[in-house]
Formats: C-alpha cells, sequence, structure tokens
C-alpha cells in the first residue's frame, strides 16, 4: 500500500476540491490511502489528515492539484525527502505541472506502476542574515529576488560569488534565480533561459540604470551573497513569492546549491517542446 499525499492550490476552487475527492476515493479503491493536509480545510471520506510540517513523514508520493505556485508550495513541504512530486495543472502555464485533470487517474496509475520518468531540480539553499538578528535558513525551487517593493526608486545592491565581488547594481532589484526558475521572474526580466539540469545560477538586475548591467550565469557551487549599499526604505527579499522579509542595509542573503534536489514527474514532451507551446518560443521544426 502507498501512502498518497495531496496538495491543493491555495485559492481552491471547485474545480480543485471534486478531482480532490474523485482521486481520494479512486486512490482508496485501489489500496492505498490517501493523506490530505489539514490546512486545506478539507477531508475526503477514508482520507488521512496531517499538518503540513508532517507531510514529508506520512507519504511516499505527492500529487499536487494546481498551478506552479502550488508545486512550489509543495516542495517546501517535502524538501529533501525525495518524495516524487506529481503535477496536475489547474493554473496557467504548467511549467512543473504538466498533466491534464481529465488523465489525472491514468497519470497516477502510471507513476504507482513505475512508467513515469522522474527528473531532479536544483533547489537554492538560501541563508538571510539580517544585521539585527538571527540568521534564517530557506529553500527555494526557483529564485530569490531583492526589489523596490514601496516606491519607485532605484535599489543599491552589491553582488560577491564567494570571496570574489562581481559587480554594484543600480537598480529596481535582482534576481538570482535557479535553471528551473530562469523561465519565472527571471524571463520577464530579460535574463536567460537556462536547461533544468545544469548546476547554475542567473543573476539578472530589474530594470538596471546602465546600458551595460547584463545578465550572469555563474556556477551554482559557490555562493553569491548579495548585500545592499546606501539608504534605501522598502526594499523586500522575497524567497520563491512564498516567504518575504524586509530588506535594509546591512542585511545580507546567500544563496548555493541545496544538497538534496526536489523529484518530479516529468512530462514525455522534450523541454523545447515545452517552451514553444507554453512561451510561443521560437517556431517548430519545418517537416
Amino acid at each position: 500500500m502507498k501512502r498518497i499525499g495531496f496538495i491543493l492550490k491555495p485559492r481552491q476552487n471547485n474545480e480543485a476540491r471534486n478531482l480532490l475527492y474523485e482521486l481520494a476515493e479512486w486512490t482508496r479503491a485501489k489500496g492505498h490511502e490517501p493523506v490530505v493536509l489539514a490546512e486545506d480545510r478539507v477531508n475526503p471520506q477514508g482520507s488521512t489528515l496531517v499538518p503540513e510540517i508532517h507531510l514529508a513523514d506520512s507519504i511516499d508520493l505527492c500529487v499536487v492539484l494546481g498551478g506552479d505556485g502550488t508545486m512550489l508550495r509543495a516542495t517546501n513541504a517535502v524538501a529533501g525527502r525525495r518524495i516524487p512530486l506529481l503535477g496536475i495543472n489547474l493554473g496557467r502555464l504548467g511549467f512543473l505541472s504538466p498533466y491534464d485533470p481529465a488523465d489525472a487517474k491514468e497519470t497516477l496509475q502510471k507513476a504507482l506502476d513505475g512508467e513515469l520518468a522522474t527528473e531532479d531540480r536544483m533547489r537554492l539553499n538560501v541563508v538571510y542574515r539580517p544585521l539585527d538578528g538571527e540568521a534564517v535558513h530557506r529553500y527555494a525551487l526557483n529564485d530569490v529576488v531583492i526589489s523596490q517593493g514601496a516606491m519607485a526608486r532605484l535599489v543599491e545592491l552589491q553582488a560577491h560569488l564567494d570571496n570574489c565581488f562581481i559587480n554594484s547594481y543600480r537598480a529596481d532589484g535582482l534576481v538570482i534565480c535557479s535553471p528551473t526558475g530562469s523561465t519565472a521572474y527571471n524571463l520577464a526580466a530579460n535574463g536567460p533561459i537556462m536547461y533544468p539540469g545544469l548546476r547554475a545560477l542567473a543573476i539578472t538586475p530589474i530594470c538596471a540604470q546602465g546600458l551595460t548591467n547584463r545578465p550572469l550565469v555563474v556556477p551554482a557551487d559557490g555562493t553569491v551573497r548579495i548585500s545592499m549599499s546606501g539608504e534605501s526604505v522598502g526594499v523586500v527579499l522575497t524567497i520563491d513569492g512564498q516567504w518575504a522579509r524586509s530588506f535594509q542595509t546591512g542585511d545580507t542573503v546567500e544563496i548555493r546549491a541545496a544538497e538534496e534536489p526536489v523529484t518530479i514527474f516529468s512530462s514525455d514532451n522534450n523541454y523545447f517542446n515545452i517552451l514553444r507551446a507554453k512561451l510561443h518560443w521560437g517556431v517548430a521544426p519545418i517537416s
């Protein structure tokens, strides 16, 4: 018997709830145990409710019903445990949630039978060190963003790779992303698209002042350290769009590759097909 966890998109709709109840009933009929987050405030018959903090100890496989944002939530819930995530897309783009709701039962059966390929995606190990207070350790799948949230005013940021000074940026902010996150905010800021299997980080300025401040790709095994010079008010540090703190002069944030990746069930489609389909990138080959 497998213990199958289910995570719903935070702002649930009828489609997500109905699909959860349907899959939970199907799971029980197949002799498996459905496990549902207590925080999601749903309770399909015969399901086990657990708080999110204990989910990783309670399941063998996790089904994510939502979009890429819900998948980011799920990666934190199972972080470091190598529990595979199966994304059923109820969002818009669905880079990380490639499977259609109409095929959810068939897809889950294939996952249980070992017929779906998996891939490991590099996560980010993030350490936020405020000038006053204890260091905060977080993980991210997509990105770390430092941006001016309150006013349209430039931020002065300094970037280092290990002990090497990279650059000073005058910009609306910086995006430091993984290859998986390169098609998120990084792409909107004109950063590079990175192939998912790379071990690299992209440092991309947001609306930089100066024509020569271009995005930079660096090795993920080094530590990127960002600090703020000068006085700025209302600057915010955001991790994966899920966690945010005020970022002030004297604070630093350090980003490097995490030791443990996250494992996801991958689509049969190759990455370039997905880019063309989801982002209308390039053109299909001429037959």
